[in-house]
């Protein structure tokens, strides 16, 4: 039988962070919005019908942004774990093949990586519902009736149910894509990029070092995305966190500000720790030729500099434009509400604190490949 072990397991960590966010956002938002339509009927002026629509609004809007982009980033997590896995997995799955195994059977034990979909969703949920009094708290704006906090069947089979059953069936799909491989290729763990690679070879006249550094970004291209999504959410969140203080409520920035913070962390230190997992091999080499720390760390970390400052950048127009379009077109005939101007101070804030971050993130991977052990690495084969 094939097993998932601990380690693979916990490589579903970010999917199951994702998953916990996107539903913890949604579900107060979209309780809110369901609870909310009961008051309507009570609204008499037509102010009061304009603070109504712009609370309606507001929920709409932000599940459908962020709860979207989330969704999105969780997609693209699952297939990128799903690939790590099948790849590091590929002789004992081709053995798995060659006793006789179909495709569609191997690639039906996947459904287990819905299970980190249905923790995360679970988890936001119920954590989503326990936080919701102050979310409504917040939300309730001076003039409107209270709304009371009711429970919804549906939110719970929409937000928990439905995305288990859809990223078990993903997972069992792309599974069962990338399994329509020789199996030889696979007992002799070849992946298909392996077969690529060999083509590739061309600038012959590049020192080792600029070909670890061009190698690495080239067969890693997802990693690049991470580390730039990892970016982008700490810079659009942590200055959305600060600016909603201001134009909503002191609770809705500081819970857009962890989100921002705990995620960009997570996604950084897992896409890190699978570039230096990918070039165990090639630091080991390195080390044995005489490079020093600073020489391998800059071979294989540094490329991905560029995309993480283009991750924080892109994140810094993403939520000044989001947060203009809110104001200029939700709560345009909301008189309490100001117009938003983008806060230069808080931008070269949020980017020192970033620099440092990410600078000790790198320096942290870089003093664990100097930790590298370059007899185990030749003597594991």
């Amino acid at each position: 039988k094939m097993i998932i072990g601990l380690k693979d397991s916990l490589k579903l960590i970010g999917i199951i962070i994702v998953s916990f966010f996107l539903v913890f956002v949604c579900t107060f938002f979209l309780n809110f919005y369901l609870d909310a339509k009961s008051i309507e009927h009570l609204l008499a002026t037509e102010n009061e019908k304009i603070l109504y629509n712009a609370q309606m609004s507001t929920a709409k809007f932000t599940c459908s942004i962020s709860g979207g982009f989330l969704a999105l980033i969780a997609v693209v997590m699952l297939v990128f774990y799903l690939k790590l896995y099948i790849n590091s997995h590929c002789s004992q799955l081709g053995v798995l093949k060659a006793m006789g195994y179909s495709d569609c059977k191997i690639s039906l034990r996947f459904c287990v990586f819905g299970v980190s979909v249905f923790i995360g969703t679970a988890l936001g949920f119920c954590v989503g519902f326990a936080y919701m009094p102050k979310i409504y708290e917040s939300l309730t704006v001076d003039g409107l009736p209270e709304v009371a906090i009711n429970f919804h069947p549906v939110l719970l089979i929409v937000l928990v149910f439905m995305p288990t059953v859809f990223y078990s069936a993903l997972s069992v799909l792309f599974a069962f894509y990338q399994l329509k491989r020789p199996v030889l290729d696979m007992l002799l763990g070849k992946t298909v990029k392996e077969k690529k690679e060999k083509i590739v070879r061309k600038d012959k006249d590049r020192s080792f070092l600029s070909e670890i550094f061009v190698g690495t970004l080239k067969t890693k291209k997802l990693l690049s995305f991470f580390i730039a999504f990892a970016c982008f959410c700490f810079s659009a969140m942590v200055q959305m966190g600060f600016s909603m203080k201001q134009l909503s409520s002191e609770e809705m920035g500081i819970m857009i500000l962890l989100i921002g913070i705990v995620l960009a962390v997570t996604t950084l230190f897992m896409a890190t720790t699978t570039v230096l997992k990918n070039n165990v091999k090639n630091v080991s080499i390195m080390k044995a030729f005489g490079y020093s720390m600073k020489e391998y760390s800059f071979a294989v970390l540094s490329g991905y500099n560029i995309f993480a400052f283009v991750g924080f950048a892109v994140g810094t127009v993403y939520q000044y434009v989001l947060l203009k379009l809110m104001v200029g077109v939700i709560y345009k005939d909301v008189a309490a509400v100001t117009s938003y101007n983008f806060d230069i101070p808080l931008f070269f804030i949020t980017l020192a604190v970033f620099t440092v971050l990410y600078e000790g993130i790198m320096a942290f991977y870089a003093f664990r490949m100097s930790r590298i052990s370059v007899k185990e690495v030749m003597t594991e084969n």
